[in-house]
């Protein structure tokens, strides 16, 4: 009978052991993805790219106006500056930068327009309309 008590003693601590070292590993875990990320999720990384895809490749000059109106309010919306999205326009040999706010008077809506995309860690965060 002490054999019994005793065996179920050890079993249990041993079972306590297990999850004290395995709530020990996900905080952890949770901890290194809190400084390893960016602070958004894939999801809210597809869609704030979302946002953007649209208006890749060739567009009139009103499209890359809608563009830049877009990259104003996605600015305006966050806090966080490293999910900025930085506009470069290039054009007759200048080449202009903007952050938070960029100008769509520079635009001229009856020229054609091409939009590149940069990425930097799976999300958009450079525009370049030339």
């Amino acid at each position: 009978m002490e054999n019994a008590s005793k065996a179920l003693i050890i079993a249990g601590a041993i079972l306590l052991a297990i999850l004290l070292i395995s709530l020990g590993i996900l905080i952890f875990n949770q901890a290194q993805d809190t400084v390893n990320n960016s602070g958004m999720s894939q999801a809210e990384i597809t869609a704030f790219n979302n946002k953007f895809l649209k208006y890749e490749g060739t567009q009139k000059g009103s499209v890359a106006k809608s563009l830049i109106n877009e990259v104003i309010a996605s600015n305006a919306d966050d806090n966080n500056p490293d999910v900025q999205v930085r506009v470069v326009q290039k054009g007759n040999g200048s080449q202009l930068s903007f952050t938070t706010t960029p100008n769509t008077r520079c635009i001229d809506t009856t020229q054609e327009y091409t939009i590149d995309l940069g990425y930097s860690e799976g999300r958009v965060n450079k525009i370049n309309i030339k």
